[in-house]
């Protein structure tokens, strides 16, 4: 924190429909700020596809530097299809921002808020509040922009290393811990495909490693298509679950999509030192500047980001403040709001506006 107690956030609002999302988010904030005894200072600053279009670079050094003197970093969504490096893949400073801050753990909750319409039969009597822990600087990711094509084949390598896996563990070990406290079930289950890779099996000894420390929380260990079955039939019997970037990749978005869609999903990437907290969607260039983006996700994630500053600066009113925002928006749902993602008449602005009122 800066000398005068204000949370210094680098905000960084990205593509299509990022800066839409953004700017109820920071109004969020704004309104924490007038009513508690929270400071922020935000400093906007320039990372995406658009970037790159313009200079040949998808963050300036200056974001870079912004985001290692900030306290957090807020980060809209990046990236569009038609933008592209010189192979074909995707700009994504998101991804880039994990890799250069380390930032080991992506933490995915999938809570299903009431009024919000699940394709789970059941789900709305038993609930959905699940998270996904998805390891982020390593699997199948750390081959991004390695992989060798040549004419007959082409080759990407999956890594798992101790001394993230063991980070990693530790923190989702952790987190179930407080989620029990909390009221949750506070079980673990790891996810991997340790029936045919060496490499999986090496993850799942980790997770039992860690499991004895951690006697106190029950934990499960499940192949991953095996899961990807049972989140379908029956989420609410998920509390945490751990696993391999890709996979983490693939089954967040599942779960995002079992809560409302993509756009009802908060997400946060933390390492030891620094986060950076942003909505599970995209860019969404075909709705960018018609007001339809559904801005509850990003508006979570700052939520997320309020509850990590005060585990990491000791303040209960952040604390108090994220859990402020999560009420608020539940009460906006429960009063009848419904963004267009799911069929609804309510934009950007109504959802901002119905949040706002019930803080």
């Amino acid at each position: 924190m800066s000398a005068n107690n204000a949370l210094h956030i680098a905000v960084l609002p990205g593509d299509g429909i990022g800066p839409e999302v953004m700017e109820p988010a920071l109004e969020v904030l704004r309104r924490i700020e007038k009513t508690t005894d929270l400071k922020f200072r935000f400093t906007e600053a320039a990372a995406g596809a658009n970037h790159y279009r313009e200079t040949g670079k998808s963050m300036p050094d200056s974001t870079i530097r912004l985001c290692e003197e900030a306290d957090a970093i807020l980060l809209g969504a990046c990236g569009l299809p038609s933008v592209r490096y010189p192979d074909n893949t995707e700009i994504m400073p998101q991804v880039e921002l994990r890799f250069h801050f380390d930032l080991y753990a992506g933490v995915r909750p999938a809570r299903l808020i009431p009024g919000v319409p699940s394709p789970i039969v059941g789900a709305d009597a038993l609930g959905i509040d699940l998270v996904v822990i998805r390891e982020s600087t390593e699997g199948l990711f750390a081959s991004m922009g390695k992989g060798v094509v040549t004419h007959e084949d082409a080759r990407e390598t999956l890594v798992i290393t101790r001394k993230t896996s063991e980070r990693l563990f530790e923190f989702s070990f952790r987190l179930a811990e407080r989620r029990k406290k909390r009221g949750r079930p506070g079980g673990l289950t790891c996810v991997d495909k340790a029936n045919v890779f060496k490499a999986f099996a090496f993850f799942r000894e980790m997770f039992d490693e860690a499991a004895k420390r951690h006697a106190d929380v029950k934990t499960d260990r499940l192949y991953v298509d095996a899961c990807s079955a049972m989140l379908v039939k029956r989420p609410w019997d998920f509390d945490v679950m751990v696993m391999e970037n890709m996979f983490g990749d693939i089954l967040s978005d599942m779960t995002a999509g079992l809560i409302g869609g993509m756009g009802m999903a908060p997400s946060a990437d933390i390492g030891d030192r620094y986060a950076v907290f942003q909505p599970c969607h995209g860019t969404a260039p075909d709705i960018m500047g018609q007001g339809k983006a559904n801005p509850t996700g990003m508006i979570l994630s700052a939520a997320m980001m309020l509850d990590w500053l005060a585990d990491k600066h000791g303040l209960e009113s952040a604390a108090e403040a994220g859990e402020r925002i999560e009420r608020a928006v539940d009460k906006a749902y429960a009063q009848g709001i419904k963004p267009m993602e799911f069929g609804g008449k309510n934009g950007t602005a109504d959802v901002a506006k119905a949040v706002l009122a019930a803080m």
